[in-house]
């Protein structure tokens, strides 16, 4: 099975070594893309390696004097950007994450450092279009979860009728009885002088006198 990680002139040895390490840590749904091994000057006896799978990164290195092998992997959706960097011998390939830790392995074939640089950026793209999914998911279900409140009753506004106004009643005026008008001061006093003139030259009585003085005066 993990011949198929040997087109580029992997290491046999260590391709097999990581792939029989790999297929214990895949979960469920994780398929192994690439498998990338250091190629050292020289001595290249315990060899670095990277794997790729469509969930993460991971970086192997022999222990125990290549008795054993321990590894650091990092998830997609925490991988911020991938480099990587050709020299005159070989090429170096890292990965920065979120939390600004740095992972990166040199001495790689440049074939399998392109390859790999390759295939994170495919990864990384699809991570991205993932999470994008997901926030457009989340807003919607967060908008179908608000709560709207109960529309109020409004009563319907009644049509305003104009109406004429109200007459305006008149005033009441209550009318007093108009007196008799009161002879002038001048016209009495002639009037009772003539009375007395006709009393003293003994023309009416004393009686007549009193009458007619009364009758003028009860006009005031």
């Amino acid at each position: 099975m993990f011949e198929k990680f040997l087109n580029d002139e992997q290491d046999p040895k260590a391709v097999e070594k990581v792939y029989s390490r790999l297929v214990d840590l895949l979960s469920s749904g994780e398929e192994i893309i690439y498998i990338a091994v250091q190629k050292k000057p020289l001595v290249n006896i315990l060899p670095d390696c990277i794997a790729i799978t469509n969930k993460r990164i991971l970086f192997f290195t022999a222990a125990n004097l290549g008795l054993s092998i321990k590894f650091v992997d990092f998830v997609w959706k925490d991988i911020v950007d991938v480099f990587t960097k050709e020299e005159i011998i070989g090429a170096i390939f890292s990965v920065k994450t979120i939390g600004g830790a740095e992972m990166g392995v040199d001495y790689l074939p440049k074939v399998q450092a392109r390859k790999l640089y390759q295939y994170a950026q495919e990864r990384k793209e699809a991570e991205r279009e993932a999470r994008r999914l997901r926030d457009l998911e989340e807003k919607r279900a967060e908008s179908g979860a608000m709560q709207f409140e109960a529309p109020v009753n409004i009563a319907p506004v009644q049509p305003i009728v104009a109406h004429e106004p109200a007459p305006i009643p008149a005033p009441v005026v209550h009318e007093e009885p108009t007196p008799a008008p009161a002879p002038k001061p001048d016209e009495l006093t002639e009037k009772l002088k003539k009375l007395k003139v006709l009393f003293e030259n003994n023309l009416i009585s004393q009686e007549e006198y009193n009458q007619k003085k009364l009758e003028l005066l009860s006009d005031l």
